[in-house]
This record gives structure tokens, C-alpha cells and sequence, in this order.
């Protein structure tokens, strides 16, 4: 084993490993064999200069994909005529299958490091100081709110206008083609395809070469954010304009995709930007709430601006609230609630008025989301009688196996995304044929559907005529030719009898498939309204089959098919994304009615169910897919069996209470660990041994770099002693400077560093008896970055990390639970 980030260890990956679950401890590195890029010489003495980029930088550049993907992918294929080679390869390639835990993802620490500084600064704090640092949070979150609902305003605005227009651009071509020339309708075609493949060409390269982590919805980089992992560039500014303008640019180019996702992802950067008082992107400070630089309080502002992106989006701040909680949330009380919900009112209050003074009805208040499912106008709309629980259930377990389905699809084209497109020029080319082939495969439906319906029975605001009569319109192209929330509405509120069966179950099928391939795409997009159209589709289908197979019944059983299709809609979307609570409060908030919450929830639990048979939500197969240790609610009872001692990594580099400068230079600069044990009764650079001192506290790797770069050596000759602040250390928050750019002479090397003023004394530390669990939920509830492990004479003996436990997975397979320990990627070098 060797030494990681954050006082870890790396379990190596050992060439003649044949299961995860294997597990190598023990401190004899000889054991232990790194058979990748860097290590292995077959492989590395073939390498491009790219796959020795690759090698020594542990990742492609600004790419989230793990590197082995990257690198088997540009090596393996030269490797043939060597059999031994060929053979590492394959084996290589074979541990990617079962994934692996990227360490370059570091930890948040939400700890208060309670040291000499911390108590003095704490005693000089008043009444008046807790009292304004309690309204600041307030004020913070409405304008986390204010601001997170005119972003909402200015992308629906900027769609809604661009989209009117294209649409209304093909219409006049297809009907002009139709009635006067009548054998030009290529020329419409290749337009809509030449629009949409511009729009989207240029929200890839927003992804591509402004902020790759722009990508998809950022609901599972939020997530993992709010779970206590750091993400790159995750709530940068940059981040926020590439996706704010870029999922304007995917739903105008047509794809199938949705704005309501990437809002989620927009309110966190909002809230992460407004909370700190400075911009690291522009280089500024404004000298302004420096008391919240830090991860507990970043991560609570996080949490308002993630549940107000989901308040401006469906109009649902309850919704908003209870999806901040189910979904990331590490840590929550009754005050927090209270600002996050106030944050979720601005946001839809801000949003619908805005959107009001666009529509011309100022102060009308009806626009309170992104989405709006529209007014259910008769009374037995929503209405449902008791046998129908029965068909809800029904569609329930069938949305369950359609997401399964969808989850199983989308993540063989992700594996097949970092193993193959990993270049910026595939990944543009592959936005563009997504994006033509939905524009082609649309158009072609619309040109070959007969379905035709008389005007002023749909809502559409340009209803395509093609091939019908006069005074019809082409039921297929108001499905097609118009914004994905504008179709949903369609149906949920059309007519009985306005679509054919044939044409939805074309529909559905032909949505799924592009939706399926569509997420993954390095553009910007939502997955909630692809889901909610495609299950809206056959749901309404369900409606009409279930109103003929029941006609008889009519007098006491309303089949209404706009019902049904809002069944389908939440049945697809659980099935895909496996959430209950949140989801259940936001869809009953967007149709507004509380006495359909129950068929809702039972819909969304039994696609849950049924889906989590086959594997696990969309949201929790990517971050998997990168690589992220995220850690779930709790333990799996499984785990009992593995005790610390297993789970820690072994040995650990410690330092002591008074230390010389020389000796903290050479451990920052040779580990990237970020945190070190001061311990007594130790000395160091020995011989390996079972511990390493008795234990004293935690220093942080920011701490000693602030320390070296202040000079805060021990006073000699009669030196006055350098005076720190807590304000200091929190000035460089959350990029703290690099050790290499921290200039220290050869006579400074020789000066020592009292570093029991800055040290966190009340440290948490287990016992190297305690349980997988035990660790689990002391690391879990408290959101710590690294326990130090113990033995009963509280000699350290390892260091727990995130990684660590999150190594430890259980997978559900062919019928069973089973305990399965990942892998650990290539050690990060030091910073």
C-alpha cells in the first residue's frame, strides 16, 4: 500500500487481482504492483506523448472521465503482436469494468478545527456580532433567491422567442413546399436541421472549452457537493454562464432535453458566489461576509440556491426544500429549513414577476415556474376512483422497468463515451449528429404521419397543416415542433380523441430512445421534462387503451387519457431518477391538487421499487461513472464484519508537537495529504512500524502552508513572535496557495514551528476495534474529512478518509446483496 490525499493510503492495483473484493494491508509495498500507465513497462514504453501527459497528470485535462479509460483506449490497439502486453491490457481493462474510485477528488471539511486562535477569536464575539451574522444569512438568502429567478427569467424568456420564431420558420416553408411547389420539402428539412445542429454546436462548445463541468443537469455534481465531496470548478462563475446561455442553446437547438435541470445546478453556483463576498474567477474581494468562508457555511448556502433552482423550475418551493434534504444534503435543523424556504419563495416569487411583465399581465402572478403543467379545468380531471389505484400501481411497476431499461442504455453509451470520445472535436461531432438526427427523425414522423385533427382543438402555437386538409393540422408535428414543457402541457390538457394511439406509441418510443442518448452529451440539459414527455406519452396511451377496454363503465369510472398521462409522466420519471419525497411534493405543487397526491406517490414508489430491482437512479450511475466517494445516508448492516483496522490507511505521516521547518517543507511538498497527526513520543523516518506517537491533534495542510508563507517560526534572539488570526488563514479560502510557490531559505530550513497553537486539540479519533458503521456514522453525521485511528493506549495506528469508506459498496446482483471493495486510481501528486 502507499501513502494518498488526506492522510489515505492506496490500495494499488495488483495485475493478478481477480476480484474487487480483494484487499491487500500490511505495510511491504512489495506485495503490490501498479500495472498502469505510469508503472508498467510493457505499456509505458509504448506510450504517445498524450498517454504520458495522461501518465503524469493523473487526468485529462478538464475532463471528469478517469484516466485509465483514456489511456486503454489509445493503447491497446498498438498492443496486439505482444501477447504479454496484450494480456495486461485486457486485465487492465477489466478492472476499469468494475470501476474505480478516482482519489482526485478531495474531501470538505465541515469540522470546526477548535484551536488556541479559534477560542480567542470566539471570546471576543458579542450579542451584536451572532445577531448580525444570523441576518446576514437571511439577507444572503434572498438574494440567492432574487438572483436565482432571474436567471430562470432570462433563459425561458430567450427560449421562448428564439424557438417561436424557428418554428414558425418551418411551418412557412412546409406550408408554402406543400401548397405551391409541393416537392421542395428537403429545403425545410435540411433548415431545421441546419438550425438545430448550430444552436447545439454551440452549447457544446461552451461545455467543451469554457466549463466541461457545464455538462448534463449538475444535479449529481450538486449532489456530490452537498454530500462533502469537492468537485472541480463545480459553483465557478464560468461554470454558471456556460450553463445558464448553454441549455438555452440545447432546448433551442431542438434537442431532447430540458432547462428545468440545469437550474438546480445555476441556483448553487448563485448561492456559492453571493455567500463568499469575492470572485476568484475576476479576482476581486469585496472585504464582505468573510465569517461564512468556510465549507459548513458554503455548503448551507449551497443547499438554498440548489432548492431555489428547484423552486424557480417547477414553481414547487416545498419541493425545492424537501429535494435539498432527500437528495445531498449532509447536515440540516429547523433555522436552515426556514432560509431555505425563504430562498425557494423569492426565487418563484422573483420569477413569476418577472415573466408576468413579459407576458404583458404585470402583477398577474401566474407564471410561478419554469414549467407549468397548466390549470386541470374540469372537475373530474384529477379525479379518480378507487379500482384506478389498481391501473396506477400497474403503470407504477411499468415505469420501474422503462427506467430500468433507460438507466441500463444511458450507462453503456456513457462507458462507451470515456472509453471513445474523450477527444474535444468527437465530442462536438457527436452533439451535432444528436442534434440532426432528432431534427431528421422528427421531421420524418411528421412527414408520414396521417394523423390530422381540425384547428382550435390543440394549443400549439403554430400548427403545421403538411398533408391534411384545410382546417387541419398534423397531430405529429405539434408534438415535434414545439419546446419539450409545451408538449407536456398538450398531454396532459388535450381533448379525448386528439391523438391516435399510433402516433403516441411512435412517439414514445422514438422520445425514449433519443432522450436515452441524449443525457450523457457534453451540452448542457435537463432530464426531467424528456422523462415527463416521454412518460406523458404512453400514459395517455394507457388512458385511451384502458377508456375502450372500460367503455361500458363510463358511468362510474372516468378515464380521462390527460390523467393517465400524468401518471405515465411521474411513473417514467421515478423509474429513471428514483426519487419519492421530493418528487412526490413538487408534481403535486405544479398540478395543484393535494387529493392527487396519493395515486402520485404510489406511482413514484413503485417505479422506485421496481427499478431499483435492476440497478440504481440515473444520477447515482454517473457518479459512479466518475469515480466520485460519495457516501450514502447510512451503512449497510454487511459491513459490521470489517472492523477499522481494515478500513484505515497504514502508515501514516505524523508530525510533532514542535517541529522544524525543514521536515514540514519535505512532507507538504512529497505527500498531498490533507491533514497530519501531531503526535509525542514519535520519531520519525524509522523503520515502519504498528503506530506512530501518541496522539496530540490535527493540523491541516492549509494551516502549515499559511504558517510557512506568514513565517511564524519560533522567536530566537530575542525575535518578537509573529502574531495570526483566524482571519488570515480564512483569507485564501477555498484556494489556498500551492507549496511550491512558498519561497523558505536554507537558514529558515534550520527554524522550528510551535504548532500546538494552531493544532485542533478536541480532534475526533476511533478505536482500531470500532466498526465499519460505527466509523461510518461518526464520519457520515458530522461531515469530517479524515478520523485518526487509535489503539488502546491511544498510539495512532491509521487515518480513516472519505475515500476510504466509500470503497466499501454494496451491489445488489443476480438476486443478492454482496460487500464488493473498490479500487483506488493513481495518488494525486502534491499541491
Amino acid at each position: 500500500m502507499t501513502q494518498r490525499q488526506d492522510g489515505e493510503q492506496t490500495p494499488l492495483l495488483n495485475s493478478n487481482a481477480h476480484s474487487t473484493s480483494s484487499h491487500t494491508s500490511g505495510t511491504d509495498r512489495s506485495d503490490t504492483t501498479w500495472r498502469s500507465m505510469s508503472g508498467n513497462s510493457l505499456l509505458n514504453h509504448r506510450m504517445t506523448p498524450r498517454q504520458r501527459m495522461i501518465a503524469s497528470n493523473g487526468s485529462v485535462a478538464n475532463d471528469l472521465e478517469a484516466l485509465e479509460y483514456a489511456y486503454i483506449n489509445e493503447s491497446v490497439g498498438t498492443l496486439i503482436e505482444d501477447p504479454e502486453a496484450t494480456s495486461a491490457a485486457n486485465e487492465y481493462t477489466r478492472i476499469q469494468e468494475d470501476r474505480l474510485l478516482n482519489v482526485k477528488y478531495k474531501s470538505m471539511d465541515y469540522d470546526t478545527c477548535e484551536n488556541k486562535l479559534f477560542f480567542e477569536e470566539e471570546t471576543k464575539k458579542g450579542y451584536k456580532f451572532v445577531l448580525r451574522k444570523q441576518l446576514f444569512r437571511w439577507v444572503v438568502m434572498f438574494f440567492i433567491g432574487v438572483f436565482t429567478g432571474l436567471v430562470a427569467a432570462a433563459i425561458d424568456i430567450v427560449i421562448e422567442t428564439v424557438t417561436s420564431k424557428k418554428y414558425l420558420l418551418i411551418k412557412d416553408f412546409v406550408d408554402k413546399c406543400v401548397k405551391v411547389e409541393n416537392d421542395c420539402l428537403t429545403v425545410p428539412l435540411l433548415i431545421f436541421c441546419a438550425l438545430n445542429a448550430a444552436s447545439t454546436f454551440l452549447a457544446a462548445c461552451l461545455v467543451v472549452f469554457v466549463s466541461p463541468c457545464a455538462a448534463g443537469s449538475g444535479i449529481p455534481q450538486i449532489k456530490c457537493y452537498l454530500n462533502g465531496v469537492i468537485i472541480p470548478e463545480v459553483v465557478r462563475i464560468k461554470t454558471l454562464a456556460a450553463k445558464a446561455i448553454g441549455v438555452a442553446f440545447s432546448v433551442i437547438g431542438g434537442l431532447a432535453v430540458g432547462k428545468e435541470g440545469p437550474m438546480i445546478h445555476s441556483g448553487a453556483v448563485i448561492a456559492a458566489g453571493i455567500s463568499q463576498g469575492k470572485s476568484a474567477t475576476f479576482k476581486c474581494d469585496f472585504r464582505i461576509l468573510e465569517y461564512f468562508r468556510s465549507d459548513q457555511e458554503k455548503r448551507d448556502f449551497v443547499s438554498g440556491g440548489a432548492a431555489a433552482g428547484v423552486a424557480a423550475a417547477f414553481g414547487a418551493p416545498v419541493g425545492g426544500v424537501l429535494f435539498s434534504l432527500e437528495e445531498g444534503a449532509s447536515f440540516w435543523n429547523q433555522s436552515l429549513t426556514w432560509r431555505i424556504l425563504f430562498a425557494s419563495m423569492t426565487a418563484t416569487f422573483t420569477l413569476n414577476v418577472m415573466l408576468s411583465w413579459y407576458h404583458k399581465v404585470p402583477w398577474s402572478l401566474s407564471y410561478p415556474g419554469l414549467i407549468s403543467f397548466g390549470i386541470f379545468e374540469e372537475d373530474n380531471y384529477l379525479q379518480y376512483n378507487g379500482v384506478e389505484l389498481l391501473f396506477f400501481v400497474v403503470m407504477g411497476c411499468i415505469g420501474g422497468l422503462l427506467g430500468g431499461l433507460f438507466n441500463y442504455i444511458n450507462y453503456k453509451l456513457s462507458v462507451l463515451r470515456i472509453r471513445h470520445i474523450y477527444r474535444r472535436r468527437n465530442k462536438l461531432l457527436e452533439a451535432v449528429i444528436v442534434a440532426m438526427v432528432t431534427a431528421a427523425s422528427g421531421y420524418l414522423l411528421v412527414y408520414l404521419s396521417t394523423d390530422c385533427e381540425s384547428l382550435g382543438k390543440d394549443p400549439t402555437e403554430h400548427p403545421v397543416q403538411m398533408f391534411c386538409r384545410d382546417g387541419e393540422y398534423n397531430v405529429m408535428a405539434s408534438l415535434f415542433f414545439q419546446t419539450p414543457e409545451a408538449s407536456v402541457r398538450s398531454l396532459f390538457h388535450d381533448k379525448t380523441g386528439t391523438y391516435h394511439p399510433l402516433t403516441l406509441g411512435i412517439f414514445a418510443f422514438l422520445y425514449f430512445l433519443l432522450a436515452t442518448w441524449t443525457y450523457g452529451l457534453q451540452v448542457p440539459s435537463g432530464l426531467f421534462i424528456p422523462l415527463l414527455l416521454t412518460g406523458a406519452a404512453w400514459g395517455r396511451l394507457c388512458g385511451i387503451g384502458l377508456g375502450y377496454l372500460l367503455k361500458d363503465q363510463e358511468s362510474w369510472l372516468h378515464i380521462y387519457p390527460g390523467k393517465y398521462a400524468l401518471i405515465g409522466a411521474a411513473a417514467m420519471l421515478g423509474g429513471v431518477v428514483r426519487m419519492t419525497i421530493s418528487l412526490t411534493v413538487i408534481l403535486m405543487e405544479a398540478t395543484g391538487s393535494v387529493s392527487f397526491g396519493l395515486p402520485i406517490m404510489l406511482v413514484l414508489m413503485c417505479s422506485k421499487w421496481v427499478g431499483d430491482l435492476f440497478n440504481e437512479g440515473i444520477y447515482d450511475i454517473h457518479v459512479q461513472l466518475a469515480g466520485v466517494p460519495f457516501l450514502n445516508w447510512e451503512a449497510s448492516s454487511l459491513t459490521y464484519g470489517v472492523p477499522a483496522s481494515r478500513v484505515m490507511s497504514h502508515p501514516v505521516v505524523t508530525l510533532l508537537p514542535e517541529e522544524k521547518v525543514e521536515r514540514i517543507y519535505s512532507i507538504l511538498t512529497k505527500y498531498p495529504h490533507d491533514g497530519f497527526p501531531i503526535v509525542d513520543n514519535y520519531i520519525p523516518d524509522l523503520a515502519e512500524s504498528a503506530t506512530f506517537g501518541r496522539f496530540r491533534g490535527m493540523i491541516l495542510r492549509s494551516q502549515l502552508i499559511y504558517l510557512l508563507k506568514s513565517k511564524a517560526f519560533k522567536p530566537q534572539n530575542g525575535e518578537e513572535p509573529v502574531r495570526l488570526t483566524l482571519k488570515g488563514f480564512r483569507e485564501n479560502y477555498p484556494r489556498y496557495i500551492p507549496i511550491k510557490n512558498i519561497d523558505i531559505s536554507d537558514e529558515e530550513m534550520e527554524r522550528t514551528i510551535d504548532l500546538r497553537p494552531y493544532m485542533n486539540e478536541g480532534s475526533y479519533t476511533v478505536s482500531d476495534k470500532a466498526s465499519f458503521p460505527r466509523i461510518f456514522k461518526i464520519f457520515r453525521a458530522l461531515g469530517l474529512r479524515h478520523v485518526v485511528v487509535v489503539d488502546a493506549d491511544h498510539q495512532v495506528v491509521g487515518m480513516v478518509t472519505r475515500s476510504d469508506l466509500a470503497r466499501f459498496r454494496v451491489e445488489f446482483t443476480k438476486g443478492k446483496l454482496h460487500l464488493v471493495e473498490l479500487q483506488l486510481s493513481k495518488p494525486l501528486e502534491p499541491m
